[in-house]
């Protein structure tokens, strides 16, 4: 196996890196590493599918819907395949990621991003979310990370904290939801999504990763009139 390194962008959370993993008889992979951690790859791109389908799910009207982090693009791309989404803002830290979606340094990029309704916005989603008017949306999709147990950066240990939460909440039309994805139950988010919502469920997924049966978590929290 041969790695090639496409792209390296450096940032003050650390460096982020694109390279292609190739083997022979096989097609080139590319893959995604933050400070070193896998983050995602092409090869396999199920849990991105799943988490936006599993949440878009969970309403009955997603006209707008904000996903935070955009990775390689396939969360926000299995977003837009459903027919009721109306708008997407997809909102990303890292300029270095957006740029080589946008450039075909990323070559599915510049086509996903061909999507008139969709909003790409640089900044950290917890400022995002702060800043948004209120009860602007009917989906917050939270996949920046694999879940609070699985940090790409210790920094968004924050976002699966109360202020993040009450911002999101605050961000939500009535009967908007809030969804999480991640690869462990977590029993402190729950109870914190409970605590800021009035209301949280954990919903279990099997997803088949590679030829292996894995379990992924979906924590939803909707915002009621009571809320």
């Amino acid at each position: 196996m041969e790695y090639v390194e496409i792209a390296r962008a450096e940032s003050e959370r650390g460096d982020l890196v694109l390279r292609e993993r190739r083997e022979d008889g096989a097609p080139a992979t590319l893959e995604l590493r933050a400070n070193g951690v896998f983050v995602m790859d092409t090869l396999e791109t199920s849990t991105e599918t799943a988490l936006a389908e599993a949440a878009l799910a969970q309403v009955a009207e997603p006209r707008t819907v904000v996903v935070g982090g955009l990775g390689l693009g396939f969360t926000m791309h299995a977003v837009l395949a459903d027919s009721r989404v109306e708008k997407c803002a997809v909102v990303e830290i890292e300029q270095a990621l957006v740029d080589w979606m946008r450039d075909g340094t990323i070559a599915h990029g510049p086509g996903m991003l061909a999507d008139q309704r969709i909003a790409i916005v640089v900044a950290d989603v917890g400022v995002a979310l702060a800043e948004a008017a209120p009860a602007s949306y009917d989906l917050v999709l939270l996949d920046v990370d694999n879940g609070p147990g699985y940090l790409v950066h210790d920094v968004n240990r924050a976002l699966y904290e109360a202020p993040f939460l009450e911002a999101a909440r605050q961000a939500l039309r009535t009967g908007g939801v809030l969804a999480i994805w991640s690869a462990d139950e977590a029993p402190e988010l729950e109870r914190t999504l409970r605590t800021v919502f009035g209301n949280a469920e954990a919903l279990a997924y099997d997803v088949l990763l590679q030829d292996r049966d894995e379990k992924y978590w979906l924590l939803v929290a909707r915002v009621t009139s009571e809320a």
